[in-house]
Order: C-alpha cells, then sequence, then structure tokens
C-alpha cells in the first residue's frame, strides 16, 4: 500500500493532537499502509527558528515528505490557525513539496469556534504547496481526547466516528493518487 507521513505539530509533550494522530496511524497501519510518525517538536528548534535547511533534522523531515505518498497533518488550533511550530517546519519545505500528495488536515482545540481553521488557515498553505488532493479534515474538540498517563487516547465515541470516516475516506482516495500516478 502506501506510505503515510503522520506530522505532529503540536509543541507540548503531553499532546491530545499528537496522541490523537498515533490513535489514527493504528487504523492506517491496519488497513496496509506504512506510516511514519514525525512529531515537529522533536526538531531542533534552532534549525526551525533559523530556518536551516541544511540542518540534517531538517533535511531528514523534508526527504520523509518527498517519499510519502500522502501525509496527515496534525495540529493544536491557538488563535485560530495551525499551530507556529507547524508552520516552521512548512516554510522549510521546498515550495511544492507536496505535489502528487493526498493530505488528511486535522485540527484540535477547545472550542468550536475554530472548527474553520482547517478551511481558512491551513487548507490554503496545503494547496500553496501542491497537494494534489486535500480530502475533507476534521476538527476534534479537546473535551472529545482523553489523554492517558502512557500517551495514548480515548475518543468519545461520536468524535471517534467521524474521525473512521475521514480516515478510510484519505485512505481511499490515497489510493485513487496512487493509481493515476502509476498510470500517468
Amino acid at each position: 500500500m502506501a506510505t503515510i507521513l503522520s506530522v505532529s505539530g503540536s509543541p507540548s509533550a503531553a499532546s491530545r493532537t499528537t496522541g490523537l494522530l498515533r490513535h489514527l496511524d493504528a487504523r492506517l497501519t491496519a488497513q496496509g499502509h506504512e506510516v511514519v510518525p514525525l512529531d515537529v517538536r522533536a526538531l531542533p528548534a534552532e534549525a526551525l527558528l533559523g530556518a536551516d535547511v541544511r540542518h540534517p533534522a531538517i533535511a531528514a523531515a523534508a526527504d520523509l515528505v518527498r517519499r510519502a505518498d500522502g501525509l496527515v497533518i496534525g495540529t493544536p488550533v491557538y488563535k485560530a490557525a495551525y499551530s507556529g511550530l507547524l508552520k516552521s517546519l512548512l516554510d522549510l519545505l521546498p515550495q511544492y513539496a507536496l505535489t502528487g500528495k493526498t493530505v488528511l488536515p486535522l485540527a484540535t482545540g477547545g472550542t468550536t469556534a475554530h472548527v474553520l481553521s482547517i478551511d481558512y488557515a491551513l487548507r490554503p498553505v496545503l494547496s500553496s504547496m501542491g497537494a494534489a488532493h486535500i480530502v475533507q479534515g476534521w476538527f476534534t474538540l479537546d473535551t472529545d481526547i482523553a489523554l492517558r498517563p502512557d500517551g495514548t487516547v480515548d475518543v468519545a465515541p461520536a468524535a471517534a466516528e467521524a474521525l473512521t470516516q475521514a480516515v478510510d475516506q484519505f485512505s481511499v482516495a490515497l489510493g485513487r493518487t496512487s493509481l493515476l500516478a502509476a498510470a500517468g
């Protein structure tokens, strides 16, 4: 199947966003995909903030993006937008780093007032980077994600069902994009 890069843009060590992504990674793995996790917070801050694209860790992250067939990008919402940490990484990638890729944007936040942050903040950036297909993203309230001490999560039933549908749609779209790329 496909190689998927699962990117967490959360700056927090105890992150609902990261826990939710790793929870969804398990579903994608069960569907036969190879999932590679990338926590942007693990990249060197000085390289991210200094825009050091030659730093080995930044170059390795860019290579993971290049090799991936699709990306799941998760971010907490701060000030009605995706995290600055995620922005730092996206800014260091080549302009068209997402060309030919299928992308699933996900966001977490404390209030439904931020539900449009995916469409108005994150989606335009992903589109400008050449994503072949950006599937319908999903916003999950923080209160629907219970973080366990081991970093795993429990997701409220209604949110879990919606996320399962989003991940399954991503998987189907990823398969279609892969078939088109192979035919072209």
